[in-house]
């Protein structure tokens, strides 16, 4: 093997790491904002099936009283 003119120093290795490390910061941001979006819209999803479910519900068991005066 030959040896190559440019070695690569300590300084090169963490530049290196410094910018991969930027990008996947960038993509891990990116990821939680469209994580939390989706969160919400099922969480909202969750709530108006069980409030429409339990107004379902309410009807089909209400009581239905009659008052007859004799």
């Amino acid at each position: 093997m030959t040896a190559s003119k440019d070695r690569i120093t300590r300084e090169d290795i963490e530049a290196r790491f410094r910018e991969l490390a930027g990008e996947v910061d960038e993509e891990v941001a990116s990821a939680r904002s469209q994580l939390v979006t989706v969160g919400l819209a099922v969480a909202v999803a969750v709530v108006a099936i069980a409030y429409l479910a339990g107004r379902r519900r309410g009807r089909r068991r209400g009581a239905v009283i009659e008052i007859v005066r004799v």
